[in-house]
């Protein structure tokens, strides 16, 4: 992605630069999605969403779950500490992950990396999880790099904007490129589940949020009129 795109590694690093010692905007995004003080986050995913991606990527105690686009670490940090999964962060700006080793335990790794390239091994993790981030690189190797590190009946449980008609102008290209259910299809996944999920609105006017759950890994896996979708889906 190109700098000055407002989706290139810089532009996303100097983002979390300014988030340093933000407090007031802190708080005020928690009481709007009712994450506890704890919870640091940069999306649009409420407390109880939390819930429902924690039970869709039903981790074990021990289990490996990768954050993908991880950004400060507060959603995976918080799936980690219910499930006591062993949780690993995956962000391309530094500025990020070094807020989240300051929040993190030392049960938790945050390295640098991207969705198409995150250095891990093959079948290495138990599940991924990335929250309101894919519709940056909704690309078919994004797709296969969660493919490929995921484990044999592996889980993945993505929150993201996609578009109700992908022909409508009102929505950005970007948004409009996004087919989260295909990509997971075309990739080798099955199972793949979609649900729409209106209580976590936002406010943005005419952004409609979807969850979309589940698909397995064979064991061999300002925007207007109703011009998006949030949606979680989970392997």
């Amino acid at each position: 992605m190109s700098s000055g795109s407002g989706t290139s590694a810089e532009d996303f690093d100097e983002w979390y630069s300014t988030m340093r010692g933000s407090t007031a905007r802190d708080e005020i995004h928690q009481r709007h999605l009712g994450l506890p003080p704890r919870l640091l986050s940069s999306s649009l995913l409420t407390w109880d969403g939390v819930a429902e991606v924690a039970e869709a990527l039903r981790l074990d105690p021990g289990n490996r779950l990768l954050d993908l686009a991880c950004g400060r670490g507060g959603y995976g940090l918080e799936i980690a500490s219910r499930t006591g999964a062993r949780l690993i962060g995956i962000d391309f700006a530094p500025a990020a992950l070094d807020q989240a080793r300051g929040f993190g335990t030392g049960a938790a790794e945050f390295r640098l990396g991207e969705f198409a390239d995150t250095a891990l091994p093959d079948e290495s993790v138990d599940a991924v999880v990335c929250v309101d981030a894919i519709q940056f690189q909704p690309t078919a190797e994004a797709f296969e790099e969660m493919r490929r590190v995921l484990r044999p009946g592996g889980r993945v449980a993505l929150t993201t904007w996609e578009a109700v008609d992908h022909a409508d102008e009102r929505v950005p290209a970007r948004i409009r490129a996004v087919g989260t259910e295909t990509r997971l299809r075309d990739s080798g996944f099955t199972n793949v589940v979609v649900r729409e999920r209106s209580q976590w609105r936002n406010g943005r006017r005419g952004r409609k949020p979807r969850l979309s759950t589940r698909a397995t890994i064979p064991r061999c896996n300002p925007f207007t009129g109703k011009a998006s979708r949030h949606w979680l889906l989970s392997i």
